[in-house]
């Protein structure tokens, strides 16, 4: 009797489009996103032949920090549509092979979530209270913070608030915004509460969640003062950060395992900002997180020893648990691509070099929603129409990441661009007309048409199977890999022209001049 081997699952080598739905498309005209506008968009998607969506935040929320500040969970904010409008993606979402996943954010809640508003009018030792990290402040009037832990968005992690006797009262911790308390994951409440989230999306057909701040949640006893005091998006100090990637986290995120195993293909993905590959691999431990976010390469200078290090690195930090690699090369907290790269021309060649090579590795991809169009940053957004929280928490100092959400361009000769009727949320730049949808459709060497190319070869072809690779000798300044299967890839980041290995080009980022592959460029061959 022949014995076959298992089918894996969907997510293991799956192309996830990230869609942060404020900038995707517009249904109503009020210039904000929406999940009709994106319902609507559908069919795009399904061309462009992406296997699944993430959702970015979409439950009910004030909007401090662009929906990741959740007043209730298991509601659709009316900004995005309501719940009808969800479960209306879901089923032609379906329909069309794709699968969806949207953003939970477990760490903390909004400061108008009903528990909060609770805490603030309940006394201190309360049970209110107890859902959250309230302390006592330091000095003989309590006037100073319980420690010296920093917000990732700027300032000190903790705000005092007011008693209901007006005096001055206890503090509570937010990692991030004010507005964003952080939860206190030793209580039972918090878990029983999002144990109840998972379940309610789940039974809506979501087909699973990435977890905002997954190396968050628990806290160390005592909450220690930090011993280098240094904040950011991107600041993640492992082992010498105690707000981050405590031992306890892990506990919670078998709990979480636990409900999704009860769902057959659901997929949880955790955002995971840890760099030691061994810490990082226990994130993605068999009854842990299917999924978590790496981003070596988003993070990675366009420099060939550089990219192999990360692509090295990535592989190594889940070989020892069996888990599948992830790669992205930007996101809705990252300067796009483009721009990381160099800007202009030089930018946008080498943006699609690195997408060749994004494509061509094992494991799971995230294309944030723009990428395909080859968008750059926009940093000349003027002062006042900045919304990242950032920007005020820093004096006015730090931008923030305001310039990698502003909306797409659909069609159209000048702004909006299709997005919308009315006036965007954030300014889209003039420039853009060439790079719209409806336009790159229409042209064989556009960004767009590489990336369909691209995802289609990768989802039809054997030669992309296997879960390794094999490094190639190659010249000073380039790198070249072989899969399993027979697909080679190989990168110039080299200012000259270079020979191309043997095989048959099936997909370069750039022309290709007989057997000579141009600088800041990628190719495949078979």
């Amino acid at each position: 009797m022949t014995q076959t081997s298992a089918v894996p699952p969907w997510w293991r080598s799956a192309v996830f489009y990230q869609v942060y739905p404020r900038s995707f498309a517009d249904s109503t005209g009020n210039g904000v996103g929406d999940l009709v506008g994106i319902r609507d968009r559908l069919g795009y998607l399904e061309l462009l032949g992406v296997d699944a969506l993430w959702i970015c935040p979409i439950t009910r929320s004030p909007m401090a920090d662009g929906g990741y500040d959740v007043a209730d969970p298991r509601d659709i904010d009316p900004l995005f549509g309501g719940l009808t409008a969800l479960d209306e993606l879901i089923e032609e979402a379906h329909e069309r092979g794709i699968k969806v996943t949207m953003d939970l954010v477990p760490n903390h809640t909004s400061s108008e979530h009903p528990w909060f508003i609770e805490a603030l009018a309940a006394p201190p030792g309360s049970p209110e209270r107890a859902r959250y990290h309230f302390r006592d402040g330091l000095g003989p009037d309590g006037s100073l913070p319980p420690n010296n832990w920093p917000s990732i968005f700027g300032g000190p992690a903790w705000t005092r608030v007011t008693e209901s006797d007006g005096a001055p009262g206890q503090w509570y911790l937010h990692l991030f915004a004010p507005e964003q308390p952080d939860v206190n994951w030793d209580n039972q409440e918090v878990w029983l509460d999002f144990e109840k989230t998972l379940r309610f999306w789940l039974d809506r057909g979501v087909d699973g969640f990435r977890l905002d701040v997954a190396h968050g949640m628990a806290k160390p006893e005592g909450l220690p003062d930090m011993a280098a005091v240094a904040s950011g998006v991107l600041a993640h100090l492992d082992d010498n950060d105690p707000r981050f990637n405590h031992r306890g986290v892990h506990e919670i995120h078998r709990r979480i395992r636990r409900v999704l195993d009860e769902y057959p293909n659901a997929v949880a993905i955790g955002e995971v900002w840890v760099d030691d590959n061994d810490r990082f691999g226990e994130y993605v431990r068999p009854d842990e997180l299917h999924l978590a976010f790496n981003f070596r390469l988003a993070e990675t200078p366009f420099e060939a020893d550089a990219v192999r290090d990360a692509i090295e690195n990535s592989l190594a930090a889940v070989a020892g648990v069996g888990a599948s690699p992830t790669w992205t090369l930007s996101n809705h907290d990252v300067p796009r691509e483009v721009t990381r790269f160099g800007g202009g021309v030089v930018g946008l060649a080498r943006a699609r070099a690195m997408m060749l090579v994004e494509l061509a590795l094992p494991g799971a991809v995230f294309v944030y929603n723009g990428a395909e169009l080859g968008l750059p940053n926009v940093d000349d957004l003027p002062e006042d129409a900045l919304r990242d929280p950032t920007w005020e928490r820093s004096g006015h100092t730090v931008r923030g990441r305001d310039g990698c959400r502003v909306p797409l361009p659909w069609e159209g000769p000048e702004p909006p661009f299709g997005f919308t009727t009315g006036r965007a949320w954030l300014p889209q730049p003039s420039q853009w007309a060439e790079l719209t949808v409806e336009a790159q459709l229409e042209q064989l060497d556009s960004t767009l048409s590489l990336y369909r190319a691209a995802i289609e070869l990768r989802g039809a072809r054997p030669e992309f199977a296997g879960p390794t690779l094999d490094w190639y000798g190659s010249p000073s300044g380039c790198l070249a890999f072989r899969r399993p299967g027979g697909l080679i890839c190989v990168l110039n980041a080299s200012p000259v022209p270079v020979a191309l290995p043997p095989g048959q080009v099936v997909l370069a980022s750039a022309p290709v001049d007989g057997l000579s592959l141009p600088p800041d460029a990628a190719a495949w061959l078979m």
